[in-house]
């Protein structure tokens, strides 16, 4: 006897439309990954880019005639791996990356683009997967290494980790009922928890022969897991596995030799199983037998496209009463492609075909997460998909939607058992709505930290006419605790790798193609440090391994001809210099470190050293002017960061501790000179951020935050007047971004910069080189192989008409000094005027005219979703009858005249 003679979904037809119908320019897209690449909430469609750590974002529908959008979502420093929607929170994503780590993203209505809400540090290295648990709110489950950790998000920690694995897991997933854990790993052994009794395993079985990538799902049956792999032979095949009979599978299916691993995508409702490879353009729809155990191959598809990732769209968002069970959405390099399984019915839209849909999952939490760590088991309500049991809508559905579907893509249905479930849409709020519908709603944003008014500053190179091309031998060699070149409001200094310590000067007025020899300065040994006088653009600095100071004279009009003798020469150290650097405020002060140890402070007007600092046991990697210019921080290779006054001793006012590593690293006074921000590594050498406040170092860092794992020292830029903190490193393919705030959480992270190629080096301009009008809250110079190029940080803002001077408070003359050398020696102290950056005629965006709120528009076929049929067509009988005017009227031909009779022929 068939077993699947009486299957209702034996007719399940895939259908793929056509071109018009898929969805196109989603930019280019990321090579495999350890995940699915793809995947689809109620509102909105993410999957991975080509840039490492940038996800894609669009809409899942959109209006008729309304354009789509995308956007993209700065997550991570290396690849994403793995990332899920909240089962009960649309807006909710979790992310997980080969950096370590997993972040939790708010995904805003504007744009879609996310805010960055929590980070969680993985053990065990690389992220492989992540899954919400199926029935509690704020449940994650990750997988990473040789382990598996479950997070309570609401309050952020990790409840415990699965470390009872001899390889690398590979894959994870949750039981319907939420209570156990399956896994995989590179060991060939699939296991089963129950992690609130143990952390160990509660069945372990032989998994597939062949050591190769596996993935594990369950069944609707929680006594039931359903794996792919590879056997001995290389093929690809499935194997079903009943608990109550652990020590082999159930039943197997074979398909084919292939390298590719089947991705299996399973709907609980149906038993129905979507099955691809990731470079492979063939798609299997199998259903999963459990009483009695089968797999039976129901449809094969070939598609026009290589699938690149793989997901099933919500069955709220399935055209029912048109019969579709199942909505595949494959990613390829460059669609989106829709595919419709449905089943043939006789008449389609007329009867709603329960047999086909039964009651799913809402989207209403069962339980908290406190709740089920303690022992409590409680599935999600159901609902049914019956348009005819629907409430109406809380919320106004898309127009295409709304023209396609008599019911909502998300409404709020009727439970099958007759009690009242709140709509999927009631239970997404956003974080400052300050609605929240549910108490484990609230434990889950009270994660939900303040997020940066800058978050969404966006990096852009400029064009390439204001480039600075074919600029030939850019020295490798420049050490670590220099930034590699400089710049002023007119030029650049590069040093070349050339003998003699040969640096170019170019004037930024001149852009275009260089000539191929250019004249240089010659500073006889190689040059270790330089930096241009802020209130003389003509003056450049260069620090020597033979621990002279030279101080250069440049040409008004630009260097024309090679500069071999400096207007001044410092010769105090006896060893290579590590740094120099201007004062702020007083003119022709300059500070230097060497390797003799020593921080030397120097008078250029009279070419003395002026003052010498003591105290430093190890090499000094970087030193740091205060805002206000009273005291200097140093960081040094001792594990000590120290803070002078100069003026007042040679000895160390503060001394606290530093960066643990010994590789480098750089410091900075933030936040009016309030703190101290240094960057370094860790003891593993991973890159790494330390807050210090600088009325007592003894204390240590009050924030750390990790950044990544590279060998280059992360160099800072502060912006004062946002308080944008830029971090990059030499050799780097991106520039990290964070909002620098005076009180916890101190890091508000922002958008990555992450450009098309390496560079050597970034260097930024004065804040009256900006854009204002662009809002272009910084103006960068960038130093790649052979060309530098400018690149503008600007905030996207709506009405840019205004002066958005949020952004734009009054701002230092930065290039014109408050005091001089003597008046600064003999202990005056004043920082330089300010000046407001508002364009002329531009009205400040806090002194706009408030625009009365715009009426939304309701269409039509809203009204007529909450209408009977036989409603719809009493309107539309009435609206005709009114078109043709009242019938008792004589008709329009009635008052013709015609003509005679004589006037016929």
């Amino acid at each position: 006897m068939n077993r699947f003679k009486t299957s209702k979904y034996k007719n399940c037809i895939p259908k793929i439309p056509k071109k018009e119908g898929w969805i196109a320019d989603i930019g280019g897209v990321a090579a495999s990954s350890s995940g699915n690449n793809i995947k689809c909430g109620h509102k909105r469609i993410v999957y991975n880019t080509d840039s490492a750590g940038v996800l894609g974002v669009t809409s899942l529908q959109v209006g008729q005639g309304e354009k789509r959008t995308f956007s993209r979502l700065h997550c991570h420093s290396d690849v994403v791996t793995d990332f899920a929607f909240s089962p009960f929170d649309d807006d909710l994503l979790a992310t997980g990356s080969d950096d370590q780590s997993v972040k939790l993203w708010r995904m805003s209505e504007a744009g879609d683009v996310g805010d960055s809400v929590a980070s969680l540090t993985v053990k065990g290295g690389h992220v492989k997967a992540l899954q919400f648990h199926p029935s509690a709110d704020a449940l994650l489950l990750s997988a990473a290494g040789k382990s598996a950790q479950v997070w309570d998000l609401s309050r952020n920690t990790a409840l415990a980790a699965l470390d009872d694995h001899g390889d690398q897991v590979q894959s994870i997933c949750w039981s319907q009922d939420g209570v156990l854990i399956g896994t995989t790993s590179k060991d060939k052994r699939l296991r089963v928890f129950d992690v609130r009794k143990s952390t160990g395993a509660v069945q372990d079985a032989q998994g597939h022969d062949n050591n190769k990538d596996s993935r594990v799902v369950w069944t609707n049956s929680n006594n039931h897991l359903l794996t792919s792999g590879f056997n001995q032979v290389r093929e690809r095949e499935l194997l079903l596995w009943d608990l109550r009979n652990f020590s082999r599978p159930v039943s197997s299916f074979s398909l084919d030799a292939s390298s590719g691993l089947l991705i299996p995508l399973y709907d609980v409702d149906t038993s129905l199983l979507i099955l691809a490879a990731q470079g492979e353009g063939t798609v299997y729809c199998m259903e999963v037998g459990t009483e009695p155990h089968s797999l039976a191959q129901l449809s094969q598809c070939v598609t026009e496209q290589q699938s690149r990732g793989l997901a099933l769209a919500p069955k709220l968002c399935l055209d029912v009463m048109g019969s579709e069970v199942l909505r595949l959405l494959q990613l390829t390099d460059r669609y989106i492609i829709p595919i419709s399984y449905t089943v043939p019915r006789k008449q389609t839209g007329v009867e709603f075909p329960s047999n086909l849909f039964p009651d799913t999952a809402g989207c209403t939490a069962a339980l908290s997460s406190q709740s089920w760590w303690a022992g409590e088991n409680k599935e999600v309500g159901k609902i049914s998909l019956n348009p005819a049991r629907r409430s109406p809508p809380t919320s106004l559905p898309s127009k295409e939607t709304a023209a396609k579907h008599p019911e909502p893509s998300i409404a709020s249905p009727e439970p099958s058992d007759g009690s009242v479930l709140s709509s999927p849409s009631s239970s997404v709020t956003s974080p400052s709505s300050g609605i929240v519908s549910s108490a484990s709603q609230r434990s889950l944003q009270s994660i939900l930290g303040p997020s940066s008014r800058l978050r969404h500053t966006q990096g852009i190179v400029l064009h390439r006419d204001n480039h600075i091309t074919n600029l030939k031998s850019v020295s490798q060699s420049t050490p670590g605790e220099s930034d590699g070149f400089c710049v002023n409001h007119q030029r650049l200094a590069v040093p070349l790798a050339i003998p003699g310590g040969q640096v170019a000067v170019l004037e930024l007025s001149q852009t275009g193609r260089l000539p191929d020899t250019l004249p240089t300065v010659q500073n006889s040994v190689a040059v270790t440090d330089l930096t241009w006088d802020p209130f003389n653009p003509h003056r450049l600095v260069t620090g020597g391994e033979d621990g002279r100071i030279r101080v250069w004279g440049i040409p008004k009009d630009g260097l024309k001809e090679v500069l071999t003798d400096p207007q001044t020469v410092l010769a105090v150290h006896n060893e290579r210099i590590y740094t120099v650097r201007f004062h702020p405020c007083a003119s022709d002060i300059l500070v230097s470190s060497s390797y003799d140890l020593t921080v030397r402070i120097w008078n250029l007007k009279t070419g003395k050293n002026v003052l010498t600092l003591q105290g430093h046991d190890d090499q000094i990697f970087s030193l740091a002017w205060s805002p206000d210019g009273k005291h200097l921080a140093t960081c040094c290779k001792d594990q000590h960061i120290r803070i002078y006054e100069p003026r007042v001793s040679s000895e160390a006012q503060q001394v606290g501790p530093g960066p643990e590593g010994p590789r480098g690293a750089r410091i900075l006074w933030v936040c009016d000179g309030k703190y101290l921000l240094v960057s370094g590594f860790d003891s593993r050498s991973e890159r790494q951020l330390t807050l210090h406040s600088a009325q007592d170092l003894s204390q240590g860092p009050i924030a750390t935050i990790s950044i990544d794992v590279s060998p280059a020292t992360l160099i800072p830029y502060y912006d004062p007047d946002t308080g944008l903190l830029l971090l990059t490193g030499k050799g780097d393919t991106r520039v990290f971004l964070y909002e620098v705030v005076p009180e916890s959480p101190y890091f508000l992270e922002c958008n990555t910069f992450i450009p098309s190629d390496p560079h050597k080096g970034i260097q930024y301009l004065r804040k009256v080189d900006c854009s204002v009008p662009d809002v272009e809250v910084l103006r960068a110079l960038r130093l790649c192989y052979n060309s530098v190029e400018p690149v503008a940080f600007r905030v996207p803002r709506v009405k840019k008409d205004f002066f958005q001077d949020d952004l734009f408070p009054p701002s230092r003359v930065t290039w014109e000094p408050a005091l001089t050398a003597e008046e600064w020696l003999s202990g005056k102290d004043k920082q330089q005027r300010s000046v407001s950056l508002c364009p002329r005629g531009m009205i400040p965006v806090s002194q706009a005219p408030k625009e009365a709120p715009n009426k939304k528009f309701v269409p039509a076929s809203v009204y007529l979703q909450e209408k009977t049929d036989e409603q719809k067509k009493e309107e539309l009988l009435s609206a005709m009858v009114a078109k043709l005017g009242n019938r008792d009227d004589p008709l329009p031909q009635d008052a013709f005249e015609g003509v005679d009779e004589d006037e016929w022929d």
